[in-house]
């Protein structure tokens, strides 16, 4: 597995290289994937890297499936503008005897039903355009989509005393009308229990650079995005509380649209707190990279885990649309036969 995932590395870089001089820096290329997935990291700011303990490390830190004891099925759905646009996760991850998990992670985010008019205008003077006096034929109106997929395939190890690691394949696709794009990239995860209490984590995102590579010719890359952070469990009031802090540090010169920036490197940071009760309940509060407030809350019943976040995006008021509200579940295949002690 090594050594495939090293020739995978090595084919990805060599390709870069050749197309390095036909391709330019797309900034934001990397956003639609920046949403994050499940109801507790999204309520908790999605400050995560170090926290991600479930099926959802998948998309956060693909080290924190080391942590997982049982077998795990996740699902979300979100609305955004209104219900004009809808994100859609699915996620299971396996653990594979004490030293190695896998997980299959895919998203969707997209907008569909989309009318295309473009064949369907009643030309009276042939001049190509709608005039005053011309209309659309309702009947040659088609609908089209406008879609981002991500597939994530997802292998952990736990290589060291209280560290483990981990990396995703992550495959693109774009599709919009009849235009689409492909593209493959790598994550690279780590996570370092210091204390008991302590962890560390570290996920650098489209490592290698990915290309997304458009049938219509023109390229798009997305650069590295480095995520760290640290979480810290106190034992408090019958419960646990834990804070979290991540830091998002990317090169794309980002400047004003960025908490602190330095040439061009800029860093954004997020902050999450979570009270739980005795792995019944808990309820979560944050602020995210993009300068919002988060808040949500959980509900542990028999095998599954129900999460709610919402959050206020500040683009909100200029589409005049409702907050965003976000439900996820997790089914734990809670069984004997299932159970994998951790050693992380």
């Amino acid at each position: 597995m090594i050594r495939i995932a090293a020739f995978l590395v090595v084919a990805v870089l060599a390709a870069s290289n050749v197309t390095w001089a036909q391709t330019s820096t797309a900034k934001y290329a990397g956003e639609p994937f920046a949403t994050g997935v499940g109801g507790r990291a999204l309520a908790m700011g999605g400050a995560y890297a170090a926290l991600s303990n479930d099926v959802t490390a998948g998309y956060w830190n693909p080290a924190g499936l080391m942590q997982m004891e049982y077998p795990e099925i996740g699902l979300m759905h979100e609305q955004r503008f209104g219900g004009l646009l809808s994100y859609n996760y699915g996620g299971v991850a396996w653990p594979f005897g004490p030293k190695y998990s896998m997980a299959l992670t895919v998203t969707r985010i997209g907008v569909d039903d989309i009318p295309d008019t473009r064949n369907a205008f009643v030309d009276l003077n042939g001049n190509g355009k709608l005039d005053d006096n011309e209309r659309v034929d309702e009947s040659k109106v088609t609908m089209f989509s406008s879609a981002i997929w991500a597939a994530y395939l997802s292998y952990a190890i736990h290589a060291f005393k209280d560290i483990s690691l981990g990396v995703n394949l992550k495959l693109i696709r774009h599709e919009i009308a009849e235009s689409g794009a492909f593209g493959v990239g790598f994550d690279i995860g780590a996570m370092y229990r210091v204390t008991p209490d302590l962890t560390i984590g570290a996920n650098v995102q489209d490592i290698t650079t990915t290309l997304i590579a458009w049938d219509t010719g023109t390229n798009e890359l997305i650069l590295p995005t480095a995520k760290i952070g640290a979480a810290y469990h106190i034992d408090a009031f019958g419960g646990v509380i834990t804070p979290a802090v991540d830091l998002d540090i990317r090169g794309e010169s980002r400047d004003f649209a960025s908490t602190l920036s330095a040439g061009p490197f800029s860093v954004d940071p997020r902050a999450g707190l979570e009270y739980q009760f005795k792995d019944l309940f808990a309820i979560r509060g944050g602020y995210s990279d993009i300068g919002y407030w988060t808040f949500g809350a959980g509900v542990h019943l028999p095998k599954l885990y129900l999460d709610y976040a919402f959050g206020e995006s500040p683009l909100a008021s200029d589409f005049s649309t409702d907050p965003t509200h976000r439900i996820s579940i997790r089914l734990q295949l809670e069984e004997p036969k299932f159970f994998r002690k951790t050693e992380f």
